[in-house]
């Protein structure tokens, strides 16, 4: 497992100014899921996103929208964003520009058989996106999603207590905050979203799609 910045680091902020890291919003967090939608997960999300009358952002990978239509159709009509996370999971780094837009494309139009896109959103997966890539997308009128804060919760080697305080210590207003609504983050999101949610919301936070 390659490392990542827990903390989308200044300088590429700079560097990039136009990709949403954080947001200027007063007592406002915003929560988004990758990698779903998912059955044995995505509806647990849903379900505790409920609880908090908290809105969230899903980016989508476009293979798991095919195989499973019914769950993402849930997180449109409980109205949060759905967004564009390729359609393989894509590296960019490793992947051609012309593979790397088809492939978001196709996965777009998984998204688009449910939820035709006003605001088009997109992460790129692993974070790896190169610039010709992102380029070619801002021409297809997407905006590129980074992070705020990332709570690690998909890397196996991170324990539980660690993506909980990753995110409380370094999360605040207009944060944008990644969790992973699959399968191999499940126990660290179980234990870690409820908490986040607790915590913000007792300090009057509210939480939003982006």
């Amino acid at each position: 497992m390659n490392p990542f910045f827990i903390k989308y680091p200044l300088l590429l902020k700079k560097l990039y100014p136009n990709r949403i890291t954080k947001i200027k919003a007063e007592k406002t967090i915003y929560l988004t899921f990758d990698d779903g939608p998912i059955p044995e997960i995505t509806p647990w999300v849903l379900d505790i996103l409920k609880q908090y009358n908290a809105k969230a952002t899903f980016f989508c990978i476009g293979d798991n929208i095919r195989k499973h239509p019914e769950v993402f159709q849930q997180i449109i009509k409980e109205k949060h964003k759905v967004a564009n996370h390729t359609f393989n999971h894509l590296n960019g780094w490793k992947t051609s520009e012309e593979k790397y837009i088809e492939n978001t494309l196709l996965a777009e139009k998984e998204i688009e058989k449910f939820s035709p896109q006003k605001t088009k959103l997109f992460r790129p997966p692993f974070g790896k996106i190169k610039n010709s890539q992102a380029a070619k997308l801002v021409k297809q009128n997407y905006t590129i999603v980074m992070w705020d804060v990332i709570s690690g919760d998909f890397d196996t080697r991170i324990s539980k207590d660690k993506c909980l305080s990753n995110v409380l210590k370094n999360a605040s207003a207009g944060s944008t905050i990644v969790f992973h609504d699959s399968i191999k983050a499940s126990e660290s999101l179980k234990f870690t979203l409820p908490k986040v949610l607790d915590y913000y919301a007792e300090k009057g936070f509210d939480f939003k799609a982006l």
